[in-house]
């Protein structure tokens, strides 16, 4: 005989897939849902079927966007000489945190992986070598993250972008190994940026 109704089983199953949530975590927000009043649940599930419909790619730089080109891209004030290339879009948000950055962005969606199967063909690196054809950008600055996939990553980018004559610099290891950037404060990240190095 199952511990619950099928219903909260599935519910339960499906909160397991999400990153981080193991299945003491999804039994909880499962029951918690439950608890919820009908109307916030049904808010809920209208704002996460609204943001999986109106969500895209920016065609430039990857970003998660609801208008393309994304507000970095399609900004004039942003230095267009500078491009900063990120693993995931919410390490867009660390770096704009510190309020230093000007540059644009470059989204990968991942960073190499060779024991998940992840090579470079799976991550968004065709776009950024169109976008450095134009001869406008002068520095890419290589923001991956301070571990093994992202150092791996930072290194088969630096390879692959130096014959083309921009500047690649690598951010300081003023974050620690191991973590990453969505957990940086705002100091770290800015020193982080401050301090890059040339790859």
């Amino acid at each position: 005989m199952p511990d619950y109704a099928e219903a909260i089983h599935r519910l339960i199953e499906e909160l397991k897939r999400l990153p981080g949530i193991g299945p003491k975590s999804a039994q909880r927000i499962a029951f918690h849902l439950l608890r919820m009043e009908r109307e916030d649940v049904r808010r809920l599930a209208r704002t996460i079927e609204e943001v999986t419909e109106k969500i895209v790619l920016c065609s430039s730089c990857n970003n998660l966007t609801d208008v393309d080109p994304c507000h970095f891209c399609s900004n004039e004030a942003r230095d267009r000489s500078v491009i900063c290339v990120v693993e995931e879009p919410y390490n867009v948000a660390a770096i704009e945190r510190t309020r230093e950055y000007r540059g644009l962005y470059h989204v990968l969606h991942g960073a190499l992986s060779p024991i998940r199967g992840i090579g470079p063909d799976d991550l968004k690196i065709a776009n950024l070598l169109g976008r450095l054809r134009s001869g406008e950008v002068k520095e890419v600055i290589l923001a991956t993250n301070p571990n093994t996939e992202g150092e791996a990553t930072a290194t088969y980018l630096a390879r692959l972008l130096k014959p083309l004559g921009v500047r690649v610099t690598r951010i300081a290891m003023g974050l620690p190994v191991g973590s990453d950037l969505e957990f940086a404060d705002e100091v770290t990240m800015h020193r982080a940026l401050i301090n890059r190095r040339e790859m």
